[in-house]
């Protein structure tokens, strides 16, 4: 994951620059914020919820892969600024029930 969240970063980087946009936390936490609202978009329209326009059901699935993307993406280098290891939170967060129900 760490080599996936370091090519993103550097797409970001090249986004940042163009458009002079410091990479701050704060700016990668309302990002996420942001992306979470056009996947909320996207989901509606593709489960007829929301004005799609002249968009096919193949290009409304695609739009709502694109935005899970973009949510991620920033859930990955807001994880990156952070110095949290998302591995290892979800595992320490997430798989601690899997050892609770073994016992």
């Amino acid at each position: 994951m760490k080599e996936l969240t370091e090519k993103i970063y550097g797409i970001c980087d090249i986004y940042a620059k163009k458009y002079e946009i410091e990479q701050s936390q704060d700016w990668l936490l309302l990002k996420i914020q942001e992306e979470l609202g056009e996947l909320n978009s996207a989901y509606l329209k593709l489960t007829h919820r929301g004005r799609v326009g002249t968009k096919t059901p193949a290009e409304l699935e695609t739009n709502l892969q694109e935005e899970i993307a973009d949510v991620l993406a920033f859930v990955l280098l807001f994880a990156r600024e952070r110095g949290i290891d998302p591995e290892l939170a979800i595992k320490n967060k997430w798989f601690k029930y899997l050892e609770t129900e073994i016992s």
